[in-house]
């Protein structure tokens, strides 16, 4: 298992980690990537193409992603943005069947403690 992202960014199959997007530009640290650290508390790892579904169900569990926030440079999501979300809120909306599609080869390594290969296999929209 990776111990520290710096070290070793990978995907959750084991190749390099791949940009998940720069319009926005998402991550934890604002780079694009799906990259995470120890100060990353929620676990910014899985990257979505998000839908009108999983807005709403993100923002019903209390993290809206829709709207704008300036002052932190956050312009609010739209379906078909591409955001790294915490492995968790996307477990939850998984198992409430309103899970958003997964860039698999954007998704970090360290979303596998939280949510399972299969799962995010099942909504991947970059393998073939």
């Amino acid at each position: 298992m990776i111990e520290d992202a710096k070290d070793a960014d990978l995907n959750v199959i084991g190749t390099p980690l791949e940009s998940c997007g720069d319009d926005p530009v998402t991550g934890y640290y604002r780079d694009g990537n799906c990259s995470t650290g120890d100060q990353d508390v929620g676990r910014h790892t899985v990257c979505t193409r998000v839908t009108q579904e999983f807005l709403e169900f993100s923002r019903e569990q209390g993290n809206d992603l829709i709207t704008p926030i300036p002052e932190y440079g956050f312009p609010g999501l739209k379906p078909g943005d591409q955001w790294c979300v915490c492995a968790m809120r996307w477990k939850e909306a998984y198992e409430a069947g309103k899970a958003a599609p997964v860039m698999i080869r954007a998704t970090h390594a360290r979303t596998l403690k939280t949510v399972s290969l299969e799962a995010l296999k099942a909504h991947a929209i970059d393998l073939s």
